[in-house]
C-alpha cells in the first residue's frame, strides 16, 4: 500500500481520490456521498470526549476496512479537520499517532489470497492513502516505521495461514531465511542428525511421528553489544495431536500452531530491518506432530536436550516438549530475557476470547513491560497467575486417581482446569 503526505488541500485532490471524512457520531455510521463528481465516504468515529489510544488504533482500522467494503482503493484524509478526534490525545506526540495510523492502515488492509483465483479486476485493497493534514519529516518518518512493522506483522499472518501441506518444517526454516535477505541477520539451521547429536530428545520425539524432517532454526541479529534478547517461537507447521488424535473440531486450521514462529521469525527481520540498537536471537524449534507406527506413544519417556526425562502422558501437548529444548539451548547465550511465543493451549482462548494472548511470568517488571507495549501496539496480553499452589505433578495426579475414587471422579470433573494450571506452569 502506498501512503503519502500531500502539501494540497484534499478539496483540490483530483476526483479519483474518495475521501474520508470522520464525524462525532455513533462508531457504525459509514455511508457513501456523492457529490459534485466527488465521492466522501463518511465514518462515525464516536464522540471524541471518549477517544483514547485504544480506540484511535480501532478508528484507523475502520478507515481501511470501509474503503475495502466501499471498493474504494484509493482514499484521502485530512485529520486536521477533525480536531475532535484529538481531544483526548494530546498526551500522544503526533510522530506517535503517525506511526500507529500507518501501523493499523497497514493491518486492515491484509487479505491472504495466496490460493485464492485472482478476480479480474484484482483483490480488493486500498492502494493508497493520501495523508493532507500538516507534517513534518518526523512524522512522514514515523508513517514509515508504522508502515514497516504493519508489514512485518502482515507478514507473519501470511506465513501461518500457509497450509500444512506447504510450509513443512523445512519450508518454515526456509522462510525465515528468505525474511531476512538482505539484512545483517545470521541465519542457521540444524537438521535431524545435528539435533541428535546435541541431545534434543525432546524434539526429536515429537517429530518422529512424521515424515517430514525437523529443523531448529537460530536467527541473529547483532545491533549492539551485550546480553541478547532471545526469543523461543513454537513452529509446529501442522498439529494432528499425534497418537492422541484431536476431534474433528479441533483438528482444523492447526496448520497455524507454528504462528509463535512466525511472530519471532518476522519480529527479529523487522528489528535489522528498523536499525534498533539491540541484540536479538531467534529460535524456531519445528516439526509436524503426526501419528503414525512410529510415532511418540503416551507412556513414552524422552530425555531433553537438558538432560532430564519427560513422560509423555498426552501426544498433544507436543508444544511444551519443542520448547522445552528450545528453552535449553537459549541458555548458552547467556541472555538478558527470554520471551517464548507459542498456540500451547484453546484453554487460554476459552479464559480471554479473541483479543489478548495469556502473558505467563514471574517477572513483574517484564510483566509490567510487556503489558504496557500490548497496549500500545493495539495487540493486548493479561497476566495469568504462576502461583506455588499450582504446581501440581501429572504423576501425583494419576497415582491419587488410581487409590481414592472421590479424587478420581473430582479429576473427571475439573480435568479443563488441572490441563490450564499444567500448560501455565509449562509455559
Amino acid at each position: 500500500m502506498k501512503l503519502t503526505f500531500s502539501k494540497k488541500k484534499i478539496d483540490d485532490l483530483a476526483a479519483t481520490y474518495t475521501r474520508v471524512r470522520l464525524l462525532e457520531e455513533d462508531k457504525s455510521v459509514r455511508r457513501l456521498v456523492r457529490e459534485n463528481g466527488v465521492e466522501t465516504l463518511e465514518i462515525g468515529a464516536g464522540k471524541g470526549a471518549d477517544m483514547n489510544q485504544r480506540r484511535f488504533i480501532i478508528l484507523c482500522r475502520s478507515i481501511v476496512q470501509a474503503a475495502k467494503q466501499q471498493k474504494k482503493r484509493k482514499i484521502a484524509l485530512d485529520f486536521s479537520q477533525t480536531p475532535f478526534v484529538f481531544k483526548n490525545l494530546k498526551d500522544i506526540s503526533p510522530e506517535r499517532l503517525s506511526e500507529l495510523a500507518a501501523e493499523n492502515f497497514e493491518m486492515a488492509n491484509f487479505e491472504f489470497t495466496v490460493f485464492k483465483t485472482r478476480p479480474k479486476d484484482g483483490f480488493m485493497q486500498v492502494e493508497e492513502i493520501v495523508l493532507c493534514s500538516p507534517s513534518t519529516k518526523a512524522i512522514e518518518a514515523a508513517a514509515k516505521k508504522g508502515q514497516a512493522v504493519g508489514e512485518a506483522v502482515n507478514a507473519c499472518r501470511a506465513l501461518s495461514n500457509t497450509p500444512g501441506g506447504d510450509m513443512t518444517p523445512r519450508r518454515l526454516a526456509k522462510a525465515a531465511k528468505e525474511s531476512v535477505t538482505g539484512l545483517p541477520v545470521t541465519v542457521t539451521t540444524l537438521g535431524r542428525a545435528q539435533m541428535q547429536k546435541l541431545g534434543m530428545g525432546a524434539l526429536l520425539g515429537v517429530a518422529v511421528g512424521s515424515s517430514e524432517e525437523p529443523t531448529f532454526t537460530i536467527m541473529e541479529y547483532k545491533g549492539a553489544a551485550g546480553k541478547p534478547i532471545v526469543l523461543a517461537g513454537k513452529g509446529i507447521t501442522f498439529d494432528s495431536g499425534g497418537l492422541n488424535l484431536k476431534p474433528t473440531n479441533s483438528i482444523y486450521e492447526m496448520h497455524m500452531d507454528m504462528s509463535g514462529a512466525s511472530a519471532v521469525i518476522h519480529t527479529v527481520a523487522l528489528a535489522a530491518r528498523l536499525k534498533l540498537k539491540k541484540h536479538v536471537i531467534g529460535l524456531i524449534p519445528a516439526a509436524e506432530n503426526m501419528p503414525s507406527g512410529s510415532a511418540t506413544r503416551p507412556g513414552d519417556v524422552l530425555r531433553s536436550l537438558s538432560g532430564k526425562t519427560i513422560e509423555v502422558l498426552n501426544t498433544d501437548a507436543e508444544g511444551r516438549l519443542v520448547l522445552a529444548d528450545a528453552l535449553t539451548y537459549a541458555k548458552r547465550f547467556s541472555p538478558a530475557v527470554v520471551v517464548d511465543a507459542a498456540t500451547l493451549t484453546g484453554a487460554a482462548h476459552v479464559a480471554l476470547g479473541d483479543y489478548a494472548s495469556g502473558l505467563l511470568t514471574r517477572d513483574d517488571k517484564l510483566a509490567d513491560t510487556l503489558t504496557t507495549l500490548g497496549e500500545e501496539a493495539g495487540d493486548y496480553v493479561w497476566r495469568l497467575p504462576m502461583w506455588d499452589e499450582y504446581e501440581l505433578h501429572q504423576g501425583s495426579v494419576r497415582r491419587s486417581c488410581k487409590r481414592y475414587p472421590w479424587f478420581r471422579a473430582l479429576w473427571r470433573r475439573n480435568r479443563r482446569r488441572y490441563v490450564f494450571v499444567a500448560v501455565c506452569k509449562g509455559a
